[in-house]
Formats: C-alpha cells, structure tokens, sequence
C-alpha cells in the first residue's frame, strides 16, 4: 500500500461542520471507516484492513479506534483523540461504546460490510444511514486550499501530456506507453499514480479499455486517460494522440469534438445546473452528427476521490456552486474502428470557472 500524506488543513473546523450536518439530520453518532471522510474529516487515511479503524464523532467528542500496531501513523492534528486497540480487544465493542446510545447513527459508505453486522448486532434499535448524507455537502465544495492541490495535480499531469507530445508511440504496445506514462506521472510531482488507459486504433472506442499488447502502428489514433493523487488530491486528463497524419473524417469528428468540450467548459459556472454543461457539450455533437457515438456522461466530481460529486449527466438539477470541481470530457466512440476524448478539471468560480488543466486540446500527432 502507498502511503499518502494529507496535508495540513482546519480538521477541527471540518469536524465541527460535520456536527453541524449530523444535528440537522438527527444524527448522534458518525462512523466513518475506509474510504475518503475519514481522512477529510482527520487527514488520516484508513488501512484496508481485517483490523477494524474507525473515526466516531458525535455531538461532543472526536476519536479514531486505531489497531495498536497502525497508531504511530496518526498525525496529531489537535482535532481528535487516538484510542488504539490491542490484538486480544473487541474494537466493534469499543466503537459502539464511544457512539454513547446513538439512536440514529450515520455509516461510512465503504465500511466493510463484516463491521457494520457486528455493530448493528451490538447497537440494537439504534438506526444506521449512509454518512454520505452528512458529508457530501462539505466534501463538494473544495475551500482554496483544496482547490490549489487540485490546481497542483493537474498541471503536474499537464506536464506528462507535453512529454507525450513529443514522444513515439508507434511500435510499442499499450502497456509499454501506460508503464511509462505511471511513471511520469510521478516524476512530475505526483504522490503516487492511480490508473491510466491507453487504447489504440479500434480499442479506443471501448472508453475504459485496459492497456494490453496490442502494438501501436502508424494510422492508428491513442487515447491516452490517466491520473494520480497529490496530497491526497486526484488528477484525471484525457489526450487523444494521432501516429500521423489521420483521416479526413477522423479529422472532422474531432473539430467536432473539440468543440464539443469547449462549449462544456464554457458553460459552466455558478447557478448553471449539471445537466445544463452536459446538454451544451452534447448539442455541438448532435449537430456534428456525432451524438449517437457519445455515449457516457459528460464528467463527474473530483477532490480526494477520483469520481465523486457533482455528476454531469442529464437528470442531476443540482446548481453549480463555488468550489465545486468536476470533469468535462465528451468522447465519440465508433465500435469496432477508433475513439477519441478530451478531458480538462474545471473548478466553478465566483465569476465563472477555471480550468485546472491547460494542455493543447488539438490532435496531437506524433511518431
């Protein structure tokens, strides 16, 4: 497992904002496990792990159940108490005591499922909710910190597009280009990288292809998705590269693409609804002709989860607000032939928005 360090913040705010949420649903106790509140709400990231670790707040109190072994990991951030428990204890026993009779308890949304048995087995009538309720509305909107963590991470992935634009990519297989693209990603100051796609020629239609052993050859086109954490922080981009010169109607697709995703960024900002960004990207396509082949949503949240909310899909009303970050990234996929993305963070601003990624958005062509 690679560590991640999170970085300073206001914890003890973000926990009493957290109770301020709890108190408006009726909630006495929060416990929060793997997954991403607990290292926002403490910046301290559980282990995936047999050995339950588990934050409790309630309305008066702030602690991490932490297996004794792991307890040297906790950074003391001054915002929470660190009970450890040894090898022979009972830490679901320990967890249900500290929630203090909690009638209606909020659960992390990726507890295993194994703990939250036992502790509705030892919480008897106490009613258990998806904590997502009470920590969607502060993780959405990022303060400026957070924002310039993001900020960071993308132009970190910026960077690893320059160096691809000046790279050959013919003659070698996907994975041989994915290996190397992980690797840049952390040589441009990336904490660790955490997926990438590179698909070629007709498997870049399928959007989430896993890179194999095809070998890249000329006239092929190269989708190339990737994305790592910073300080915890996610960075996703999308580049679509050419091995020479391409098509007349690969070329004309993507002018329509390009401007596809210029009207997504442009529509965004704040009082705009999510399914407005995703209809504004989406009619360039249907003009083009091209919508048929567009087939996923236009983007999604991102902050200390890679896809998180606000989702940009048609059916989400939900307005756009200051801090919130999100993708913008239309494809055209033709089964079977060649596909094509574009993928930028945007941030919503006071004012408007601000794109965290900046690389050319043309058809880069390469060797």
């Amino acid at each position: 497992m690679t560590a991640i360090h999170f970085p300073d913040a206001d914890y003890a705010r973000r926990i009493e904002r957290a109770r301020v949420e709890m108190e408006r649903r009726g909630v006495g106790a929060m416990l929060v496990s793997v997954g991403n509140d607990l290292p926002y709400l403490t910046g301290y990231g559980a282990m995936p792990s047999e050995r339950l670790t588990m934050g409790v707040i309630t309305p008066s109190d702030a602690t991490i159940v932490v297996p004794g072994l792991e307890a040297p990991r906790i950074v003391d951030r001054g915002a929470f108490a660190v009970q450890p428990w040894g090898e022979t204890e009972d830490p679901v026993s320990i967890v249900a005591k500290l929630a203090n009779g909690a009638s209606r308890v909020a659960i992390g949304a990726q507890t295993w499922s194994v703990f939250l048995v036992r502790l509705q087995q030892q919480m008897a009538g106490a009613e258990f909710v998806d904590a997502t309720e009470v920590t969607r509305p502060l993780r959405i909107l990022k303060d400026e910190s957070e924002i310039d963590l993001l900020r960071r991470a993308g132009s970190a992935v910026d960077r690893v597009v320059g160096r691809l634009r000046d790279a050959k990519l013919s003659g070698r297989t996907e994975a041989h280009v994915a290996r190397d693209v992980m690797e840049m990603t952390v040589e441009e100051g990336h904490d660790v990288a955490t997926f990438h796609i590179v698909a070629s020629g007709p498997n870049a239609a399928s959007p989430h292809h896993e890179p194999g052993e095809r070998v890249i050859r000329d006239g092929d086109c190269v989708v190339v998705d990737f994305g790592g954490r910073l300080g915890g922080y996610c960075s996703d981009t999308t580049r679509t590269f050419h091995v020479g010169e391409p098509s007349a109607m690969y070329a004309e697709a993507f002018a329509a693409l390009q401007a596809s995703q210029a009207a997504g960024r442009a529509a965004a900002g704040p009082g705009v609804a999510a399914q407005d960004i995703d209809r504004a990207a989406r009619r360039v396509l249907v003009a083009s002709g091209h919508a048929e082949w567009f087939i996923h949503r236009l983007g999604h949240g991102i902050g200390l989860d890679g896809h998180e909310d606000p989702y940009l899909v048609e059916g989400n009303e939900e307005v756009l607000e200051p801090g919130m970050a999100f993708s913008v990234e239309p494809g055209i996929y033709m089964p079977g032939e060649w596909g094509m993305r574009i993928e930028d963070i945007v941030v919503c601003t006071e004012d408007g928005r601000e794109s965290l990624n900046n690389a050319p958005r043309d058809l880069a062509i390469v060797e």
